[in-house]
């Protein structure tokens, strides 16, 4: 057994592990796991910006950001974070320009922003009760903002002296003792098990697209933190809230940033009608995802979608009336991708969108110092954190705003290092650790490799990507959420039976997927029970059987914890953080 022993492991290399990271400074010894190259973390594939209450292009202020956050949160967003976040904003872009990340600029020098869906001011500002219109918040670099901030924060922890372990991928969290104390991590050059001891253990792993069919997200992108947890029994938060980004490529799910429709794009159906007027129509195709995702779907059922040959359908994102500069300086990389993948050409004809599984609200629950939390009296587990997609705060709540989930990584990441800094010295220890520390992971991986089974990975996988799409996206009813419990079920059972061809060590990736198969139905699990609980629609929850908001019995947040003693999870609940917002009926 090879054992690590550091200060502080992160797993994960993405925005808010690299951030928390580059707090870790010498005396103190840092490692980052992460599954892939840092640098090919999902944190590089966000293009439209991310948000700060700057005030460079119009007046702004976070009060207003903070409002446009919970509102857009369908009031489930935990308040007091909320405030925290946009408060921080500001301070956390400076601090990113003053690391040399390149953001694109005024032409009195300083950073640029553009519109993104949700963010709004009042038309008056002098009184804050007007009419509220979008407000240019976002700032970027081009459409790749999110490729920007990972390299600048990938230099910035090397120089830091920051140790990374790439292609490690983490099977299990120890827990010994009522403390966090380690991981166990694969390492998929090798095949060998490692176990790192250290004081402080923070997840920022990322999210769980890939549970799905249609995704924006990168293939890494399966759930590993939240599975490993959930194993553990540390419970998971509001997991039923999944994102549509409305505008993925037609069928691919590629993502096609808000970015676009902030500059100017907009969406038509087969009439060539804009039909978001008719479901927003102060801010129109600027309104939430949620709300913009679910007008595609309904225009689609109500038979106003566009027809393609194989008989699926989409809606039209229109640039045609963008001039070039805009397009070559400010959406490059969405010009390139509807060229390169579907042979569109954005300056002459509409760019194929179809919504896409974006993003996790929820998450592992952690307080706003980034402290991972155990039940609904929001009990600390001693020497573990998470930040980033992983992690549920609560500040995207029912439905995340464009723009604050980088925001998320940047404010909560910095958040988490600082806090496990204080930890570290106030005179944490390492922890001893428990005798069979390599068991569990042991067991899984030896199971897998001598398995003979007739099942095979790859239509598992499909079947259980297409059932989560058919009965767990967009809209959700009762009958279709109880036929997926117990698909699940099946799944599972299948799962034992999985049959390896790859029965090597090195490079390994057969393995790998098959444990990435185990978390994704980890993930389905806690999302599909959560969902089945909640009998009403909220932000990225819509419930066709209960159509309507009910702040009564459901303005609380979800936890659920795996229990090993009976079939289904276990469900709790505890109450959302309020300060000064109550929850109002959500028009845009």
């Amino acid at each position: 057994m090879q054992v690590h022993t550091v200060d502080v492991v992160i797993v994960g290399s993405g925005g808010a592990g690299l951030r928390a990271a580059v707090e870790i400074k010498p005396p103190y010894t840092c490692a980052v796991l992460s599954k892939v190259h840092p640098l090919r973390s999902h944190t590089g594939a966000a293009q439209g910006g991310v948000c700060a209450a700057l005030g460079n292009e119009e007046e702004d202020s976070w009060e207003w950001h903070a409002y446009d956050t919970i509102k857009g949160s369908d009031f489930l967003g935990d308040q007091d974070a909320i405030e925290l976040m946009c408060q921080d904003a500001v301070r956390a872009i400076i601090e990113l320009e003053h690391m040399g990340m390149p953001f694109s600029r005024r032409p009195d020098g300083r950073i640029a922003q553009r519109r993104f869906g949700g963010h709004t001011r009042p038309e008056n500002p002098s009184d804050p009760n007007s009419k509220r219109i979008p407000v240019r918040r976002a700032c970027y670099s081009a459409d790749r903002t999110g490729h920007a901030m990972l390299h600048t924060l990938y230099e910035n922890a090397l120089k830091n002296g920051v140790r990374f372990f790439s292609e490690f991928f983490v099977t299990d969290v120890i827990v010994h003792n009522g403390s966090c104390c380690g991981v166990v991590a694969l390492d998929i050059r090798s095949g060998q098990l490692h176990v790192f001891h250290a004081k402080a253990v923070l997840f920022a792993t990322g999210g769980y697209g890939r549970v799905y069919q249609v995704t924006s997200n990168a293939h890494a992108g399966t759930g590993d933190g939240m599975a490993v947890v959930y194993r553990r029994g540390i419970p998971l938060e509001d997991m039923e809230f999944v994102q549509f980004h409305p505008t993925g490529l037609w069928r691919l799910g590629v993502l096609i940033s808000e970015a676009a429709r902030g500059e100017g794009g907009i969406l038509r159906n087969k009439d060539g009608e804009p039909f978001m007027e008719r479901y927003a129509p102060t801010v129109k195709d600027l309104a939430p995802r949620d709300l913009v995702s679910r007008a595609i779907v309904t225009e689609i059922r109500e038979g106003r979608g566009i027809e393609a040959r194989d008989g699926t359908f989409y809606v039209g994102l229109d640039l045609t009336h963008l001039s070039e500069e805009v397009l070559r300086e400010k959406l490059p990389e969405i010009t390139g991708f509807a060229q390169l993948y579907l042979g569109v050409n954005p300056r002459k004809e509409w760019i194929p969108v179809q919504p896409t599984v974006h993003y996790a609200m929820g998450g592992i629950p952690t307080d706003v110092d980034g402290r991972v939390v155990v039940d609904e009296r929001n009990t600390v587990l001693r020497g573990m954190w998470a930040a980033g997609e992983v992690a549920c705060v609560s500040v995207h709540g029912a439905n995340r705003l464009g723009t604050n989930s980088l925001l998320d990584l940047i404010v909560f990441g910095r958040r988490a290092g600082k806090a496990i800094v204080e930890y570290l010295q106030a005179g944490a220890a390492w922890e001893e650790l428990p005798a069979d520390v390599l068991d569990f992971s042991r067991q899984r991986i030896e199971h897998l490799r001598s398995s003979n089974g007739p099942e095979r990975l790859a239509p598992l996988r499909r079947t259980l990507q297409k059932t989560m799409m058919d009965n767990v996206g967009l809209f959700r009813t009762d009958q279709g959420l109880r036929e997926t419990t117990s698909i699940l079920a099946d799944l599972r059972e299948c799962y034992q039976r999985l049959h390896l061809d790859d029965r090597g060590d090195a490079f390994n990736t057969e393995l790998v997927e098959a444990l990435e198969l185990e978390n994704l139905l980890d993930v389905a699990e806690a999302i599909t029970y959560s969902a089945l609980a909640r009998t009403e629609t909220r932000g990225a929850h819509a419930r066709e059987d209960y159509p309507q908001r009910d702040d009564q019995s459901w303005l609380k947040h979800t936890l659920v914890v795996r229990d090993p003693d009976h079939a289904a999870p276990q469900i709790t609940y505890k109450p959302v953080r309020i300060t000064r917002y109550q929850p109002v009926e959500r028009k845009y």
